[in-house]
């Protein structure tokens, strides 16, 4: 389904990403030795979606990791992104637990609901 990553181990942790050299603009995961044996299967798929398999007792875990283009970013850009995020996540069967996390780069407003979460300020430019 995808690419190879890069991975590294840090003493407790191992760490599987893809991305720039620097850390920056990838997906990854930091897993502890604690559980690695419970790492069914792990994948980047690319720069801006990976996954991780998880085997619970009865069922696995599916933790989707994404980065998705900002606002500035083409359409295009953002229907493929779109577009290989689905097919990741349907690839997967229904009764397995899939988490979805990341940066959608949402860009939230003013709204009352948000001033606990963002305070007054607004990236949104309203």
């Amino acid at each position: 389904m995808g690419h190879r990553g890069h991975c590294k181990s840090r003493g407790l942790y191992f760490f599987l990403w893809k991305g720039k050299e620097n850390h920056q603009f990838g997906t990854g995961f930091f897993v502890h030795h604690r559980i690695a044996s419970a790492v069914k299967r792990a994948e980047v798929v690319s720069d801006s979606t990976s996954f991780i398999v998880l085997r619970d007792h009865w069922y696995n875990i599916i933790f989707l990791n994404v980065h998705a283009p900002n606002r500035e970013k083409s359409d295009d850009s953002k229907d493929s992104f779109y577009e290989e995020l689905e097919q990741v996540f349907y690839h997967f069967p229904k009764y397995h637990t899939k988490i979805l996390l990341g940066d959608l780069n949402k860009k939230s407003g003013r709204e009352d609901i948000f001033k606990p979460t963002i305070g007054n300020v607004s990236t949104s430019g309203q």
